[in-house]
């Protein structure tokens, strides 16, 4: 009895000390290489964002069903001043469970003309840049806790594991596992100009070869990540850097979680690219400059639109999950219509930065 209560004691104090912070924190003491301390005046962007989608119907189409991801406010992006027309019978905003993304949903029934929606908001985004890291590291959240688990063309198992202990080999803290993931992608990774898309992010077929585009550079990082115990997502969104059509400016980046601190944005795509635009060596001043720039930050043309993978909408699509939400989906009929193609989903998407 008294072992026992001497064993209750000594498990009451562990759960205080976890409840008042008390836990034991790691120091931080490895590939401080990005880190800094440097005040800077964020840049800023604003402008208004337009999305002109339609539908290529026939007589046969008896319903048709469209969803585009409506983005949130934030820290970095106010949206505002949102408006919605169309010849839809209905539309609304809906909140799809697995992630929690918003969605701008519309329905035709038995459609005599070919189905549109018009879609407009205002948007300011800011830069962001998050390298001041704290010299020691907490416990992940329980809430943070869902960004360690697999996807299915993500898994965190078998080879991605081998990878994984590989590269991140003798590293003990979730910055360093961090950084040394993004160095390899930046050092190994190439750009695939033959995409028409963003990629598909099958993460096993992509570490054979380390080929692909942003979301294929940044499902990798997730995958080494979260197999390393580092909690990670992807951050799928639309670039904003220039006036006028941005319809094929869609862009992923990926973010990972760092306790006492929060999420750290990193894109090794864009690093990838600026080498093969510019067709420059690793070791050249300009890659080098924005190596160390896209560990930590992001610029302010960049809006996000949405995360997460296999993607149950709401409401709920007749096709299989889709592999990630980003671009505008269709189904007449209960059948898919393809994005990349356009054959019969139509959709323009327009900038106009205001002065």
């Amino acid at each position: 009895m008294k072992e026992n209560k001497i064993i209750n004691i000594i498990g009451l104090m562990i759960i205080l000390l976890i409840f008042s912070g008390c836990v034991e924190e790691k120091p931080i003491t490895e590939e401080i290489k990005y880190k800094s301390d440097e005040d800077v005046i964020l840049k800023e962007k604003m402008g208004k964002m337009t999305y002109d989608v339609t539908i290529r119907t026939n007589e046969s189409a008896n319903t048709a069903r469209l969803w585009l991801p409506y983005p949130v406010s934030n820290d970095y992006q106010k949206i505002e001043n949102v408006t919605i027309y169309g010849n839809f019978n209905y539309s609304g905003i809906h909140r799809e469970a697995g992630s929690g993304n918003l969605i701008l949903y519309a329905e035709w029934l038995d459609p005599v003309e070919f189905p549109n929606l018009h879609f407009s908001y205002d948007v300011w985004r800011s830069e962001m840049i998050l390298k001041n890291f704290p010299e020691k590291e907490g416990v992940i959240p329980v809430d943070v806790e869902e960004y360690l688990l697999p996807t299915s063309l993500g898994p965190i198992d078998g080879t991605v594991k081998e990878h994984a202990n590989d590269i991140t080999n003798g590293k003990t803290t979730i910055l360093g596992k961090a950084v040394a993931i993004y160095d390899y992608l930046v050092e190994h990774g190439e750009r695939d100009p033959e995409l028409s898309f963003c990629g598909d992010g099958d993460v096993c077929e992509l570490l054979q070869s380390l080929r692909g585009k942003c979301v294929d550079f940044s499902s990798v990082f997730v995958a080494l990540a979260r197999s390393s115990g580092v909690p990670a997502r992807e951050i799928l969104g639309i670039r904003i850097y220039k006036d006028g059509d941005i319809t094929g400016a869609y862009h992923c980046r990926a973010e990972f979680y760092l306790p006492n601190y929060g999420w750290v944005p990193v894109d090794p795509s864009d690093v990838a690219k600026l080498m093969l635009r510019e067709n420059l060596e690793i070791v050249d001043p300009k890659v080098v400059e924005a190596r160390d720039y896209f560990f930590g930050a992001q610029t302010e043309t960049y809006i996000d639109l949405s995360t997460g993978r296999d993607v149950i909408l709401n409401p709920e699509q007749e096709g299989d999950p889709l592999n990630y939400f980003m671009y505008p989906y269709a189904e007449v009929n209960g059948e898919t219509l393809d994005f990349i193609s356009q054959e019969y989903l139509k959709y323009i998407i327009n900038f106009e930065e205001y002065s």
